[in-house]
């Protein structure tokens, strides 16, 4: 059994899709902000865009539909596994199950958890989203992510990643008072790997947060 800490009640929003971008709206707040993930998202549009024309759009939508359902599970267990509901029935996706066993170590070096699946924003930053796990990871506060792949991946391609976290750390951070010491992302390949990047620079990916953020409101203003 894991350990949950209790802090504040965070808000479920109001969601809407424009554009293929996420907008949150939170309580009674005048203003929908735009999801980290489509901000941070923002660089690798471009080059998805010619990976799509390149291989042809019916074959990026099946490996995109595949690695969304592979995601999508394995996000699942992972989060009844560490709320203490995983039960046989969640073997429905054998591929997401595997992955799941093999990242299970990883997983139980969490406790102490904050947030599971929980959505927050930040005023600050004008950018909100739903947190896969902030929690002790071998004993240090953590935003910690979790992730999938076909294969792994090198640290410079998912620079994204970092700063998709180090947002949420500032969100948590704005809403509670409580400062995340780490970010660390968790992912599981198809082949059986887990690769663990832990970073404790946050203030440089929050200036490269800042930099996403301008380069995301000039591609809105230019539409």
């Amino acid at each position: 059994m894991f350990n949950f800490v209790k802090t504040i009640d965070f808000l479920e929003p109001t969601v809407i899709q424009e554009n293929d971008i996420r907008y949150y709206k939170f309580g009674d707040k005048d203003k929908y902000y735009p999801s980290v993930t489509s901000v941070t998202g923002i660089r690798s549009k471009k080059s998805i865009m010619e990976w799509r024309k390149k291989v042809g759009e019916e074959h990026a939508n099946k490996v995109s539909a595949r690695a969304c359902s592979r995601g999508n599970a394995f996000h699942s267990l992972s989060e009844k596994y560490l709320n203490g509901s995983l039960d046989k029935s969640d073997k429905d996706h054998p591929l997401a199950w595997y992955m799941f066993a093999k990242a299970k170590s990883t997983l139980d070096r969490i406790n102490n958890i904050y947030c599971l699946e929980t959505p927050m924003w930040s005023d600050y930053l004008g950018l909100a989203g739903r947190v896969d796990c902030i929690a002790e990871f071998d004993g240090e506060l953590a935003v910690i992510d979790f992730k999938t792949s076909t294969k792994e991946k090198e640290e410079k391609w998912i620079e994204n990643y970092f700063v998709q976290e180090t947002a949420y750390a500032a969100m948590f951070f704005e809403r509670t008072g409580l400062e995340v010491k780490k970010i660390v992302t968790l992912i599981s390949v198809e082949d059986g790997s887990i690769q663990i990047f832990e970073k404790y620079n946050l203030d440089d990916y929050l200036q490269l947060l800042k930099s996403y953020i301008e380069e995301f409101v000039s591609a809105k203003t230019n539409e």
